[in-house]
């Protein structure tokens, strides 16, 4: 069993939590290609997209984080993550999937400013200021789902907590957490003491440490981060369409498979 990912990788991140939270054993390997514009090697021959994650079970590749979280689920079902009842479940899926587009693309686009220096001065402070306003929408959104419950499935850990965690952690290291007292910082607090959640943590931190030796590569070319979908609407909507322009004028940004002729 192998993954392919990135510790920075919300959606690895998930497919991480799960893949321990069920006790299977996996290997882990962050693509050598990974943001390169490369398309040799076995990472490519795994997916066309050249995103991570993507998981090798035997002769069986998948990417997509959800596709891969349905297919740990199915494949090994003990403990289940997702609940038993059709809405609960329709309940966890619709977490996720605002966890992985609209929640995913605020944090990436902060990460942009912070970390790949897009933009400084008055249009990174805008960038700033419009992913901690959406942060906190975000949240209280998260916060109301959640109630007076342990999990977002109720009593039990869960699909719509391994999908929370890493969104909402990483607004913790942003600088930009649940409001100290909340019922979401309490679940925050909670969720990462799991020993799933800690192992992911801790690997999420070690890399984000390194972060700012290794952001010259992306504003140089030699990797370039994808603009993709909600990333992308994110930042033209939140008046980052010239971080897009400089990116296409400079080569340090690519979009989503297959690419333009």
């Amino acid at each position: 069993m192998l993954l392919y990912e990135h510790p920075l990788s919300s959606y690895a991140q998930k497919v991480k939590i799960a893949l321990r939270e069920k006790g299977v054993a996996f290997d882990l390997e962050v693509p050598d290609s990974f943001g390169t514009g490369r398309t040799d090697g076995p990472f490519a021959a795994a997916t066309p997209r050249m995103e991570v994650p993507v998981l090798v079970d035997g002769a069986t590749r998948i990417f997509e984080s959800t596709v891969i979280m349905e297919y740990i689920e199915e494949r090994w079902p003990n403990p289940p993550l997702l609940p038993r009842d059709p809405a609960a479940r329709a309940s966890a899926r619709i977490t996720e999937d605002v966890c992985d587009t609209q929640y995913e693309a605020v944090n990436w686009g902060f990460g942009e400013v912070l970390w790949f220096r897009r933009a400084a001065g008055t249009l990174g402070d805008a960038l700033r200021a419009q992913a901690a306003r959406q942060t906190m929408v975000l949240q209280d959104w998260l916060e109301a789902r959640l109630g007076e419950a342990d999990w977002f499935g109720g009593a039990a850990f869960g699909w719509a907590d391994a999908a929370a965690a890493p969104m909402v952690n990483r607004s913790v290291h942003y600088g930009m957490g649940p409001p100290p007292g909340s019922a979401l910082a309490g679940w925050h607090r909670r969720v990462r003491e799991r020993p799933s959640v800690a192992a992911t943590f801790a690997e999420f931190d070690a890399a984000a440490a390194r972060m700012a030796g290794a952001a010259e590569l992306y504003t140089t070319g030699g990797r370039r981060r994808e603009y993709r979908d909600h990333r992308l609407e994110w930042m033209v909507k939140s008046g980052g369409i010239e971080v897009v322009q400089a990116g296409l004028r400079d080569g340090n940004i690519r979009f989503s498979w297959p690419d333009a002729s």
